[in-house]
């Protein structure tokens, strides 16, 4: 009788393993979201109409995928594991869904998206910052994206002026796009879980970016956000960011560019945030540099009053005090100042790429 019960046991184990599909790979990121309430919360928050197709990311087993076919025309699922693909497969093989569902097998950073209305994505982590600013380069835009993030992540995409998490992150996607928090999940929810818990973040792209351009836009805010904590004067009083200004200030002034006017009138353009991961990099863990502020800016007045003083430096500290921006720091900054600080610079003729 024991061995018996152990046999059946044993049977019972390696049939469950078999209904439970591949074995996941911690390494790719693979945590599978097995609470079927919060698969139908997700679902449910992305507004999905009977006419959208949606875009899956990371469809793994196909949990997922299987209620967003309930309430979508089609399912475009692209997923990196050969072994996913074949668990998609052989899932909805008996399934009628009429060519309803296409699974592509690659990696999302180097395939060409497809036309979608909704993207729904449990993503690995470590690729947080490329999809997300790939996703906002894809064209035609599309209605919205609901994304599973780490949760740190998340919080730095919808952080506000003033918040402890507030960064350049914070600032380059918000200017891209509407993004709100849509849920917490615990890791719990996942198979395995994580080390960390998520946030589902809601991301719709705005239907007209300000007329700017980005390399501009984006050189403003690294420089700001480098020490985002420091005064914008103390920041600009610094001999390496002048030397650099100066430099490609007196290069515009040389050749006289014409295209200068022209470029201060061009929109954002899908290739300007194509490139924007790069420049970024991952920045799901920015944290500043861990000095007072105020120590900081005594060390480089000692500096300054130690270095010439120039036209230029001039020119720079004036265009922080006509906008009374001299003595505010980037964490504190609203999309608003930002656009019109980079305005006053540019009428100053002072560029920032």
């Amino acid at each position: 009788m024991a061995g018996g019960k152990i046999h059946k046991k044993r049977y019972y184990h390696q049939k469950h393993q078999h209904c439970q599909g591949v074995p996941f790979d911690k390494s790719k990121g693979q945590h599978i979201l097995k609470n079927p309430t919060m698969v139908e919360t997700i679902v449910e928050k992305s507004g999905i109409k009977p006419t959208d197709v949606v875009l899956e990311i990371g469809p793994g087993t196909g949990n997922l995928t299987k209620k967003l076919l309930e309430v979508a025309k089609s399912v475009v699922a692209i997923e990196i594991d050969p072994r996913m693909v074949l668990e998609i497969d052989r899932r909805f093989q008996c399934l009628d869904i009429s060519g309803r569902l296409k699974v592509i097998q690659g990696d999302v950073l180097k395939c060409e998206l497809p036309y979608f209305d909704v993207c729904v994505a449990n993503i690995p982590y470590q690729i947080s910052s490329p999809l997300t600013f790939k996703l906002l380069s894809h064209r035609p835009a599309f209605r919205c994206a609901i994304i599973m993030f780490q949760r740190e992540f998340a919080m730095r995409l919808v952080a506000n002026p003033g918040d402890n998490l507030y960064c350049r992150l914070s600032v380059n996607t918000q200017l891209l796009a509407h993004v709100s928090h849509v849920l917490k999940v615990g890791r719990n929810n996942f198979k395995p879980p994580p080390k960390v818990d998520s946030s589902v973040i809601r991301v719709e792209p705005r239907k007209s970016l300000p007329p700017v351009s980005f390399k501009e836009w984006d050189g403003l805010v690294r420089l700001c956000f480098n020490r985002k904590n420091k005064t914008l004067g103390s920041i600009f009083r610094q001999k390496t960011v002048l030397s650099l200004l100066e430099k490609n200030f007196k290069t515009l002034q040389a050749l006289k560019l014409s295209q200068i006017g022209e470029m201060e009138e061009d929109s954002i353009t899908s290739d300007d945030v194509s490139v924007l991961a790069d420049m970024i990099g991952d920045l799901s863990m920015e944290s500043d540099d861990g000095k007072d502020a105020e120590e900081m800016e005594v060390e480089d007045v000692d500096m300054v009053e130690q270095s010439e003083q120039s036209d230029f430096k001039e020119k720079a500290l004036g265009v922080l005090m006509q906008g009374d921006f001299e003595k505010k720091r980037a964490s504190k900054l609203t999309q608003v100042d930002f656009l019109y600080l980079l305005s006053m610079f540019n009428q100053a003729g002072i560029h920032f790429s």
